[in-house]
Parts: structure tokens; sequence; C-alpha cells
């Protein structure tokens, strides 16, 4: 299955999470005005929804693993390709807040750390990854796609994690365990994100961002 990570409130400081709320609102900020200044297909919006919705389903299964995290699909790349990395990371913001807000998923406080993790390391990285392999295969460029952005994000979350004093263990811990963790079960991630991405190329390629963007200048977060 695929995995990822959720930060739980007992383990920050104020700072570090009042620095990643920053950098998220940042970006999601860029995001919003990239879409309203592209413009958005109307099409689009319920694609949107739905990638969305199975996300965010996929997402309530989580286990814990070493280190005081846990693990859990993420998905990052499945949107990044369907809906691009703009209209991707807030579809992946609102999955992760409702998470957090209405089921207590990962917290309040490192909410903004989560979303940093997931809906911004996760989409973006997987975004350009599969941009630029996706000329040559479009399996090995979704795969790669999964796996280096679940594993990237997951670092990021191993650093600010290691980075709160009100956590037992340290930097030096926690990054090599989110790390090599998710280097291995990102892994799965990688592979379920080839079958998605393998099954709408033969069905309904049309709603592939990048495939879309060939065809289609004026879409919503145009790069």
């Amino acid at each position: 299955m695929l995995v990822f990570v959720a930060i739980y409130t007992s383990i920050k400081v104020k700072n570090i999470a009042v620095l990643y709320y920053l950098l998220t609102a940042i970006v999601v900020g860029i995001c919003i005005y990239k879409i309203k200044k592209d413009g958005i297909d109307e099409k689009r919006v319920p694609i949107a929804g739905l990638v969305a919705a199975g996300i965010f389903a996929a997402q309530m299964l989580n286990w814990p693993i070493p280190g005081g995290t846990s693990a859990h699909f993420v998905g990052g790349a499945v949107a990044a390709i369907i809906l691009g990395p703009f209209l991707g990371c807030i579809a992946m913001v609102s999955v992760v807040s409702i998470q957090a807000l209405v089921f207590g998923d990962g917290g309040i406080t490192a909410l903004g750390t989560n979303l940093f993790s997931m809906a911004i390391v996760g989409v973006f990285v997987a975004y350009y990854i599969y941009k630029a392999l996706n000329k040559y295969n479009t399996k090995i460029a979704a795969f790669v796609a999964g796996w280096i952005g679940i594993t990237l994000g997951a670092i990021n979350t191993g650093i600010a994690t290691g980075l709160s004093s009100t956590f037992q263990y340290a930097i030096t811990t926690t990054v090599p365990i989110m790390g090599i963790w998710h280097g291995i079960l990102g892994i799965i991630e990688g592979l379920i994100t080839v079958a998605i991405i393998a099954y709408i190329e033969k069905n309904r390629e049309d709603i592939l961002y990048i495939s879309n963007k060939t065809k289609n200048k004026s879409r919503s977060g145009k790069k």
C-alpha cells in the first residue's frame, strides 16, 4: 500500500510549527494566484474533486513506524500528474486539512508541516520528476515521481520532527528513519502510482495534466 508520514501534535515546537505554516501559506498563495491568473477549465473542477476524494479515502489508513510517526498513503504524485502542480497542491491541501480539522489526524499545530511535506514537497517534486521523465517512458516517470516525492516529503518531516526540542529523537535519528523507511515503502507508492496513471492513460488520457497541456495551453496551472 501507499505510505507516508503524519507528525502528531505531541512532537512539535512552536517556532517550527509557525515556520512551516508560514512557508505553506506562501506556496499555497502562489498556487491560488497561478490558478486565478491562468484560469481553470470548468471540466477540471469535478476531476479535482474526485482525485481529492480518492486520496482522502486512501489516506485514512495508516500504520505506526519507529520514531513516533506513522506511514500512510500520500497520493501527491497522483494529484500532480492528473491535476498539475498548482491545482494538485490545492487538492492535497484540502485533503490533509480536512483530515486534521475534522478527524484530528496529525493535529492542528503540526498541520503546517504535514501540508508542506505532502501537499508541497510531495506534489511539486513528483510533478517535475514526471515532467522530465515522461518524454522517455510514462511508467518509469510515474514510478520515480511517486517514489522520490514521498521520500523527500518524509525527509522534510524528519527534519521538522528532529528540530523539535520537545521530541525525544534528534534530527540525526529522525531523518535517517524517515528517509530509509519511506525510501523502501515509497517503492509501493511508486508502483501504485504507475497502476493508476497507466489505467487513466489507457482509458482517459485527456484528463492527465501534461497530456492536456500539450493540447490546450489555456488550462489552469499552466507552466
